[in-house]
């Protein structure tokens, strides 16, 4: 078989003979030619499933079966309450999730279902429903087991330092203190549940532009002139991610007060070496009421509610008010929905708390 040949000029004018058969790198672009017209051109369905569209169609419907109706309230109240930094202690809506749901909510206003969460960037049908699980898994968690205090139970896991049991039950009264960015409240309560005290300092803010020593000791030093002695001071301990860096100014804050009012609360440190105050866990008090939504505490207002008409309404209640203060505390935590009374009712529950798990408990 003959093959058709060229000739080649080589330097100093010589010619040369080749068959193509020899010199492939010739016939590669006649090839490379054939073999692109004999390739049908792809088309974009033969890489694309149509099932993924239609299942997509009835999610809705898919969804809203999932759940009671009081399942989907408590969803919603999660949704159309949390901020951006609570939604974000939710495994599922960390990261730009949680912020999304916060725009589309400002934006359109509350969901008023579970399927327009869907609506949301970032959220299709199974990620809701990882979310809406990770929101009802406490939920449902403690409805099939019985409410108790764990047999793993120890004091450190509560409060911290650890005191002696026997010097916890030897107090005639403890202070309990809850502080935000902006207020601070305390609950004065003696060994019977009985609220001696209970109110919320004026004289304190969130240092926003400098952290200046003198300043937190200035604040801090009125704040304690105002609560009453006790023989133990119990703090709110709250727990910060090192990953949110916006958090950063809230968390020193925290850090800081917590710090000078450990150190101005005992007084009597450096001679007994006793301690006086304690950091409690807020998760802890939380799980104690029934308010914890995932790792997201919720409003104990009405808890606190509860505890007031007892006491006037019961011969023998959970928390005892005195009767000429029942109206004033009342009205103190009423609110208008212009400003929360949180700080106020949590210093309440924590001081409950704390006599209900540390001193009357069966470990204790």
């Amino acid at each position: 078989m003959s093959f058709p040949g060229v000739l080649r000029l080589f330097p100093g004018g010589k010619w040369k003979y080749f068959q193509v058969a020899t010199c492939p790198s010739l016939c590669q672009p006649l090839l490379s030619c054939c073999q692109r017209k004999s390739i049908a051109p792809v088309k974009k369905t033969d890489f694309v499933s149509t099932s993924s569209d239609e299942s997509l169609k009835d999610t809705g419907k898919k969804l809203e079966g999932l759940y009671s109706s009081e399942e989907k309230t408590a969803i919603l109240q999660v949704l159309n309450t949390a901020s951006v930094n609570e939604l974000a202690t939710f495994t599922f809506l960390r990261g730009r999730k949680s912020v999304n749901i916060v725009k589309h909510r400002e934006k359109h206003g509350p969901f008023q279902d579970l399927e327009s969460l869907m609506d949301v960037p970032l959220f299709q049908y199974k990620i809701t429903v990882k979310v809406c699980d990770s929101i009802l898994w406490p939920l449902s968690k403690t409805k099939k087991k019985e409410k108790r205090i764990p047999d793993n139970w120890s004091l450190q896991k509560v409060a911290k330092p650890g005191i002696e049991k026997k010097k916890l039950k030897a107090a005639n009264s403890i202070v309990s203190i809850v502080f935000g960015k902006e207020k601070i409240a305390w609950a004065h309560l003696d060994s019977r549940l009985t609220v001696l005290d209970w109110r919320q300092g004026n004289k304190f803010k969130l240092m926003k532009e400098t952290f200046t020593p003198a300043g937190y000791l200035e604040m801090i030093s009125s704040v304690v002139s105002e609560i009453p002695e006790a023989d133990f001071y119990i703090l709110e301990k709250r727990t910060f991610s090192l990953q949110q860096t916006a958090l950063f100014p809230i968390a020193l804050h925290f850090h800081i007060v917590e710090a000078m009012l450990y150190s101005l609360l005992n007084k009597t440190f450096a001679q007994d070496g006793h301690h006086r105050v304690l950091s409690m866990s807020r998760n802890m008090v939380g799980k104690h009421f029934d308010l914890m939504l995932g790792n997201m505490r919720t409003s104990g207002m009405a808890v606190v509610q509860q505890f007031l008409s007892d006491s006037a309404l019961k011969a023998k209640s959970r928390v005892s008010f005195p009767s000429e203060s029942v109206v004033r505390y009342r009205s103190m935590v009423e609110t208008d929905g212009r400003e929360r009374k949180e700080e106020l009712c949590d210093s309440l529950l924590q001081a409950v708390a704390f006599y209900e798990l540390l001193v009357f408990g069966p470990h204790s």
